[in-house]
């Protein structure tokens, strides 16, 4: 794994408003890894129509997703941010990676039985095949990292299926064109064109959960607004929504284990620690034994002044859609450079002419 040089790659679906979960959970983790590795972030508008999407929402919720990310800290200029289907490479090498993974591997994701429910006859095919895109998105440019979520984690492992699987299956003709590294599969040794991706997991993910049921995750898709804070939302929404978040009639306690069984102190605990970058024990040795009526306020005036910077800031670059257009525009042709080598290097090893 040492032939290959370290990039993160990480994509998200522009299926509708970001909120707290997506920030804490995943946002503010990536805007860290700047610092770290080379990144490409991906605006993954493919994945999104597996599903049926109203156009003009689709079109609007792009360049949402786009001016979240760099309203939160995402360098456009250092790294590259780009929506996937301006970069064709990723289909097409999806249609590869579709002939070498296997049909029992799409039929055991937990992701697309949750998702086709009972009907699965109806579902899409690209629903079904949605891993393969996946693992194109990622080796497209053979990138050694991937931070994913409990629900991408199964994804992720097929993604190194395919890999290995490509890997073992044209190891002569790889080493022939000059284009592997040495990998070792178990007791053997082939020669590697794609890197088995790892799961990038820095520390306990925080989990946001429901401001109205702190047993549920923050969603999108939940009917009641007032269950989650968007990112673009301003300060005296979310204020609003802090106060109005449920809660129990007793204390806070004075250590994190007083929380168990109160999911709505912990959710608010643990959304206060994370936000103000301490442990919940921290919180409570200042809070413990305070009523919420002390403790939403302070956390409110937290929320606000982490978040409100991102929704003016959102709303500012939203004010001028064609420079969020230029922008994607622009990262896309640095993608394709970057895929177009590897599609090119794939279909010489597949054995299909090119050029």
């Amino acid at each position: 794994m040492a032939a290959f040089q370290p990039l993160v790659f990480s994509g998200v679906q522009p299926t509708g408003n970001l909120h707290l979960g997506n920030y804490l959970g995943a946002i503010r983790r990536w805007v860290a890894l700047q610092d770290a590795y080379p990144c490409l972030f991906c605006v993954v508008d493919l994945h999104a129509i597996t599903v049926w999407q109203e156009p003009a929402e689709l079109e609007r919720c792009i360049r949402e997703l786009a001016a979240a990310f760099i309203a939160s800290g995402i360098d456009a200029d250092k790294h590259i941010l780009f929506n996937q289907s301006r970069v064709p490479e990723h289909a097409e090498l999806a249609w590869i990676f579709n002939c070498v993974a296997r049909l029992g591997w799409m039929n055991r994701m937990t992701q697309f039985k949750d998702k086709a429910g009972k009907d699965r006859e109806n579902a899409s095919l690209g629903l079904l095949a949605y891993p393969s895109l996946m693992a194109a998105d990622i080796l497209a440019y053979r990138a050694t990292l991937v931070p994913v979520g409990e629900d991408q984690k199964q994804h992720l492992e097929l993604t190194r299926d395919i890999a290995a699987k490509f890997n073992h299956d044209f190891s002569e003709r790889i080493a022939e064109k000059g284009l592997g590294h040495p990998i070792a599969m178990g007791e053997e040794t082939v020669q590697g064109f794609f890197p088995l991706t790892d799961p990038l997991i820095e520390g306990p993910a925080t989990r946001v959960m429901s401001l109205k049921d702190g047993s549920k995750k923050m969603s999108k898709s939940d009917p009641s607004d007032l269950s989650r804070i968007n990112l673009s939302d301003e300060a005296d929404t979310i204020a609003k929504k802090i106060r109005k978040a449920k809660t129990d009639p007793d204390a806070l306690p004075s250590e994190a284990a007083g929380l168990a069984g109160r999911p709505e102190a912990d959710n608010l605990v643990g959304i206060f620690a994370a936000l103000d970058g301490r442990s919940k024990a921290d919180v409570l040795a200042e809070y413990g034994g305070r009523p919420f009526s002390e403790f939403k306020p302070a956390l409110a005036d937290l929320a606000v002044a982490k978040l409100a910077p991102i929704a003016t800031e959102m709303r500012r670059i939203l004010d001028d859609p064609a420079e969020i257009d230029r922008t994607l525009r622009h990262g896309a042709e640095r993608a394709r450079a970057i895929a177009s080598r590897t599609l090119g290097d794939v279909k010489s090893i597949v054995g299909l002419l090119n050029g």
